[in-house]
């Protein structure tokens, strides 16, 4: 009887986790060498990992803060998000029926990173958002496509894309999709590279100072849309709400 009990509980746990992971892509560890990092340490090993396909909604955000009212919009607080969290919701249990199937955003770091625990997942780090971002469609890694890398600014410069629908673009390599073109996304370690005139140039603060020496000890001087996504994750703190900033989950694998 005893087997029988651990067998069906075990039956449980896997349809469990086969079904929280259904809206997640595993993404196939490897070396990777980031725009930025250690000198000694150019290159990095990443583990399997899942990520989240889309970015996280307004309709997942909402059902989140109805189950978890500490995460409302009057009753947050401020110690965890800045004036702007969900400031386009009309209340606590309103968000904008036209924004439900849009990229969730103005919510904080602290918000993001509560969500993702709430539903057994985490906030990815920045290595692994910019591994799983290398990918496209066809390779996983194509950083050395002036196409692909052209593509990407191309979407950059694209105004309100904070008003696209998730789901819709077509999946990278791993079938991850709106990693690009959307919405800027919160990291784990989003402040792990802070570049400041000391770290710019090994205590050189005088070399730090001038125009783009923030290009100081990158690896890539030419992955222009990298450099743009280090840029806005150095100028955020934890309890920003932005308006063209949102995430999604990521989740060691067992």
């Amino acid at each position: 009887m005893r087997k029988i009990f651990l067998l069906l509980a075990g039956l449980f746990l896997i349809n469990n986790a086969s079904a929280q992971q259904s809206n997640m892509a595993l993404v196939k560890g490897g070396i990777y060498t980031p725009l930025y990092g250690i000198v000694e340490q150019s290159e990095v090993k990443i583990r399997d990992f899942y990520m989240d396909i889309n970015p996280v909604t307004y309709a997942d955000y909402l059902e989140f803060v109805n189950k978890n009212p500490k995460w409302q919009k009057s009753k947050v607080s401020k110690l965890f998000a800045d004036g702007r969290y969900l400031s386009n919701w009309e209340n606590d249990f309103s968000a904008p029926k036209e924004f439900l199937d849009k990229p969730v955003t103005m919510v904080s770091w602290f918000a993001a990173k509560a969500y993702c625990e709430c539903q057994g997942k985490r906030l990815p780090t920045v290595d692994e958002w910019e591994y799983a971002a290398m990918a496209s469609a066809s390779k996983k890694d194509a950083r050395t496509d002036i196409l692909y890398n052209l593509s990407i600014l191309r979407s950059y410069e694209e105004p309100k894309t904070f008003m696209k629908s998730v789901g819709l673009s077509k999946g990278n390599f791993w079938g991850i999709k709106d990693m690009h073109g959307m919405v800027w996304e919160w990291t784990q370690d989003f402040n792990s590279i802070i570049l400041t005139g000391e770290s710019r140039n090994n205590g050189n603060t005088d070399a730090g100072l001038f125009c783009a020496s923030g290009a100081i000890g990158a690896k890539d001087m030419m992955n222009y849309a990298a450099f743009m996504r280090y840029a806005m994750r150095t100028s955020l703190k934890a309890n920003y709400s932005i308006t063209t900033l949102g995430f999604r989950c990521a989740k060691d694998t067992p």
